[in-house]
């Protein structure tokens, strides 16, 4: 968060808008090669986090899927990512860096969100955490020394990320095999139950890692390079809820797979209240006192008071729809039905934005962002409904969660 801020603050505008677009498709691609298999493993594994065997084999089996999505990746990225980017006119070595750094994130992020969930499903959070404080601070003297002797760039804060990215995943991985001690097996079986239990919510995993940066990607293309850059420093205010969305994988979805149905709806009831809460004091926070919020941000975007409360609006929807999809899946709520009813009433929305508003300015693609979310909370309202109504888990092939021990 803290490299994030300096680099909006030392990158020329220019320099910035490179950044954001990298940073923008990396955070699509991750999302595209899982698809929400990562996130499988906590609910599949449910309580027995004691077979250690049977972790690694379901890690072994979602590295197989995992390696045929990034090869469907690769030729897609070549070919969409110089269309996104064929307005800013940057040269075409410029623009082979970007995705090759694109690329080279979005699979370590990938191996760094497996093996992560493996320690997180361990209970060795202390080494999770270790790691990222490790890699936070190496960023930051890395990107001292860089400027100090004045060779800070944005090519410089993409590399500075890269190497951090590599060193975490492979402490991950390095980790996550001494603590299961076996070599995961992966087999048809436990593919079908990945697969099973992910591919309701295929269809809704693509059109989010799309949509979810949809706003970035239209003023890529139509806007101006500073509006580019003024929606990505913006949107980084908008990471503070990733301090808190971090809890989600870490506590959240463990805690409420493993839990007791008879204990579920109170404590869910009060996960979404103190997530309400925490988007509320968030977005009047910034109502009362913008200029806090723009000091982070730098001189270059001190006119920006209004948008800030536009992406806390933002950014506070997402907090709240984002704990109730991490409770739905840990149950494991996910239904055809809803994810169909999602995306349309997503598109629909959209459609009617893209159709009347001109998306080029800053606050239109912030006022988009809010639309588009609302469809997103709600939808997840109704699962989680829905969810509980039947019975506070959702059965998937072979279920070794329910097995006796």
């Amino acid at each position: 968060m803290l490299f994030g801020v300096l680099c909006i603050r030392l990158l020329p505008i220019g320099e910035y808008a490179k950044f954001v677009v990298v940073f923008a498709i990396q955070g699509s691609l991750v999302i595209l090669m899982d698809i929400g298999i990562s996130g499988s493993l906590t609910p599949l594994v449910g309580e027995r986090i004691d077979d250690l065997q049977l972790i690694a084999d379901y890690v072994a089996s979602l590295r197989q899927i995992a390696q045929m999505l990034f090869l469907l990746v690769i030729p897609i990225t070549i070919v969409a990512y110089p269309l996104l980017v064929r307005n800013r006119h940057w040269s075409w070595p410029v623009v082979a860096a970007m995705i090759v750094i694109v690329l080279t994130l979005a699979w370590f992020g990938r191996v760094s969100a497996a093996y992560g969930a493996v320690l997180i499903l361990r209970r060795d959070r202390k080494y999770w955490y270790r790691t990222q404080i490790i890699a936070s601070y190496g960023m930051l003297a890395l990107l001292g020394i860089l400027v100090a002797c004045h060779w800070f760039s944005a090519f410089a804060a993409m590399l500075i990320s890269v190497g951090s990215v590599i060193w975490a995943s492979s402490n991950y991985y390095f980790r996550a095999r001494k603590l299961l001690g076996v070599r995961g097996n992966p087999s048809k079986e436990k593919r079908t139950a990945i697969i099973q239990l992910t591919l309701p919510a295929v269809p809704s995993v693509i059109f989010y890692a799309l949509q979810g940066q949809i706003a970035l990607f239209l003023i890529t293309i139509f806007g101006r390079t500073s509006a580019v850059a003024s929606v990505g420093a913006l949107s980084r205010l908008g990471q503070i809820f990733a301090l808190l969305g971090q809890m989600n994988g870490i506590l959240v979805e463990p805690y409420f797979a493993r839990l007791a149905k008879v204990r579920l709806k109170m404590n869910y009831l009060l996960a979404v209240s103190i997530a309400c809460l925490c988007g509320a004091g968030a977005v009047l926070l910034s109502w009362a006192f913008p200029g806090v919020f723009l000091w982070i941000l730098g001189a270059k975007y001190h006119g920006l008071r209004s948008e800030v409360v536009l992406v806390m609006l933002s950014s506070s929807i997402g907090l709240i729809g984002g704990v109730m999809a991490v409770m739905n899946g840990s149950r494991r709520f996910v239904y055809y039905s809803f994810v169909l009813f999602h995306i349309i009433l997503t598109l629909t929305v959209e459609a009617v934005f893209i159709w009347k508003v001109d998306l080029s300015t800053v606050r239109a693609a912030l006022w988009f962002n809010i639309a588009a979310g609302v469809p997103s909370l709600l939808i997840n309202v109704l699962v989680g409904v829905y969810g509980m109504a039947r019975g506070g888990r959702r059965i998937v092939g072979i279920d070794y969660s329910l097995e006796p021990h």
